[in-house]
């Protein structure tokens, strides 16, 4: 995880008590224990620090760090398809940003595979917050019910505007709109076959086909002449 460090202040609440992450009443955990939550800003000082390594792909969800599984090469060919798609057509509209935090509250950052943010000067300075996203997507295979659950639920609480869950395993994208009271009020699913477009830019419509990689590739990013020239370094030292 890598942001943008912010001034020094007073600490933050803590999450909601409703949230999971401070439930301490688990299995291997004592009743009487309560978890130690982590902030955004102390995730940053602990990377400055060296605790976290800038490379490691780590997401802060609800105060508890989360190093992220590999990512394999359909996932990383989904992305980087997705990342070629949009960032031509959409150049001089918004920031395409690749595997970047996007800081959701004081105790919730999570690194979705791509964004489409509005434009601001101050992203060098100032993290990606939910006020700059026009669009999130993640790309699943073995991660797909947690981004459809837990993740998609996050997301909605922040009122993000769309998200794309991209199934790995069926070709197919799942689509959410209309964040009501911490939930997506619109959900359908975009068939292999099927084409999609961002609810902020309905004028691009990118097909499915284009991007998504056969549901028995084992190495699909090979599949596509000169798909390698494509890798521009973006998260390959976080997988």
């Amino acid at each position: 995880m890598t942001t943008a460090s912010a001034p020094t202040e007073p600490a933050p609440a803590p999450p909601p008590a409703s949230s999971t992450a401070v439930r301490a009443a688990t299995p291997d955990v004592p009743p009487h224990c309560i978890r130690r939550l982590f902030t955004v800003d102390e995730c940053v000082a602990m990377e400055v620090a060296g605790i976290l390594h800038e490379d490691e792909h780590i997401e802060l969800l609800d105060g508890e760090i989360f190093r992220m599984a590999a990512m394999g090469d359909p996932h990383l060919f989904c992305t980087d398809w997705l990342n070629m798609l949009l960032a031509p057509a959409l150049v001089g509209r918004v920031l395409v940003h690749v595997q970047g935090s996007i800081r959701l509250n004081d105790y919730t950052a999570p690194e979705p595979d791509l964004s489409l943010l509005r434009f601001r000067d101050n992203y060098y300075t100032e993290s990606a917050t939910s006020d700059d996203v026009l669009l999130l997507i993640e790309v699943a295979d073995t991660s797909l019910e947690f981004d459809l659950g837990p993740k998609a639920a996050r997301y909605a609480a922040a009122s993000i505007p769309e998200l794309w869950v991209a199934n790995l395993r069926t070709r197919e994208v799942i689509v959410h709109t209309d964040p009501v009271d911490g939930a997506y009020t619109a959900i359908h699913t975009v068939p292999a076959d099927g084409s999609i477009s961002p609810q902020a830019f309905p004028d691009l419509k990118l097909q499915l086909r284009d991007f998504m990689p056969p549901t028995d590739a084992s190495h699909c990013i090979h599949t596509r002449p000169g798909v390698q020239a494509l890798h521009l370094g973006y998260g390959h030292g976080k997988h």
